[in-house]
């Protein structure tokens, strides 16, 4: 079975964000394994891109030093291969279609099977054009996870039966009163979901307190959190292992008490 199905069976997940290279390839390096052990359930890294068009401010810094910290997509894939020796969760890449076709789509997916990445999100392709990735995808044995939105309502079915690994679903965290509507909406959404496949659907939702992620959890199979990870490791540079691991922590029991 894959590990991507694995880590959503019998419970819900805690999907940790962090970026690749930030602040540099070691820390990186020595950050995943440990995030595994405090809890994580997936970890999904960035490929650091000059025009990150769908992130937030936090996450464009954290790309903008990795780059300035000289991370190149081999420095990531070599660094996978080594950590997948220390960890048994699913990794997951998050990129743009830029990257990918600048590497050459056939050999970056390739790579990432050789390396032991699971997954791939690639925010820029829509589900309707993911054919010009999802081909490469298929042969060396990498999941391509879709993006799905409340707004995406008329897609859902056809998302749901095509979709890959799990659904990755999004929405902003928004002022509390519009907040208690989206949440109800995304309910809504993962119910139709799961009319038409049992596919897992994790929310990302601007998430950045344990009661936060408890409360996403009751309405989803896993809940993502990537800014609030990225800001830790902003504030504490390579002293950020500890911190970011005891946060980890702490959102890992609160998505599973749900």
């Amino acid at each position: 079975m894959a590990r991507i199905s694995v880590a959503f069976e019998h419970r819900k997940a805690f999907i940790a964000f962090i970026t690749g290279g930030d602040p540099d390839i070691e820390t990186t390096e020595a950050l995943i394994p440990q995030m595994a052990a405090a809890g994580a359930d997936i970890i999904a890294i960035g490929i650091p891109f000059s025009d990150p068009i769908a992130e937030g401010i936090v996450i464009q810094q954290a790309d903008e030093r990795a780059l300035r910290a000289g991370t190149t997509t081999d420095k990531l894939l070599d660094m996978v291969k080594r950590v997948r020796k220390k960890v048994t969760i699913p990794l997951v890449f998050m990129t743009y279609i830029n990257p990918v076709f600048t590497y050459g789509t056939k050999h970056f997916f390739e790579k990432c099977a050789e390396c032991g990445i699971d997954g791939v999100v690639i925010p820029d392709v829509p589900f309707e054009e993911r054919e010009e990735v999802n081909g490469a995808c298929v042969a060396a044995g990498i999941e391509l996870i879709t993006m799905i939105a409340p707004t995406s309502r008329e897609r859902i079915d056809m998302i749901s039966r095509y979709a890959n690994g799990f659904l990755y679903c999004m929405s902003p965290l928004g002022v509390p009163e519009v907040r208690s509507k989206t949440i109800a909406d995304l309910k809504e959404m993962i119910n139709h979901i799961k009319e038409v496949s049992n596919i897992p659907c994790a929310i990302s939702f601007g998430i950045t307190t344990p009661e936060q992620a408890q409360e996403i959890a009751t309405v989803s199979d896993g809940t993502i959190v990537g800014s609030a990870i990225v800001q830790l490791i902003a504030q504490n540079g390579k002293n950020c292992i500890e911190p970011v691991c005891q946060y980890v922590r702490k959102m890992k029991e609160a998505v599973a008490s749900a």
